[in-house]
């Protein structure tokens, strides 16, 4: 059985506060999970069974994590780009956080083996 996992990516350069990288990094998790659910429950299923691992990563800026987000969708992949109401910290509309599957890990690595963890 392969090995499932969730990468979580984080933009760098908004110096976002901890508090609302976190919130940020779970509304993609959550949303790429609710997009999952739709088209793969079994990828889901297994995912939980093994864990749910999640990775959250370092993108540098806005152009990085959606050259990533694009990158996932023409793998074929599951993404989640989010992007913010603008009611707190960050302008309406910033982009702020992507989560790629959960989906089987080497596709994953394919695209975010070399970006650093947060």
């Amino acid at each position: 059985m392969p090995h499932y996992k969730q990468v979580i990516l984080v933009r760098q350069d908004l110096q976002l506060p901890k508090g609302k990288a976190c919130a940020q990094a779970a509304h993609a998790s959550v949303e790429a999970v609710l997009k999952t659910l739709n088209t793969h429950p079994e990828m889901v299923e297994a995912w939980r069974e093994q864990g749910m691992a999640k990775i959250t990563l370092k993108v540098k800026d806005e152009a990085h994590l959606v050259k990533l987000f694009q990158a996932a969708k023409d793998k074929r992949l599951i993404a989640a780009l989010i992007t913010d109401a603008g009611k707190t910290v960050v302008a309406p509309g910033t982009k702020t956080c992507a989560a790629i599957g959960p989906d089987e890990e080497e596709k994953i690595d394919l695209i975010t083996k070399d970006l650093p963890l947060l």
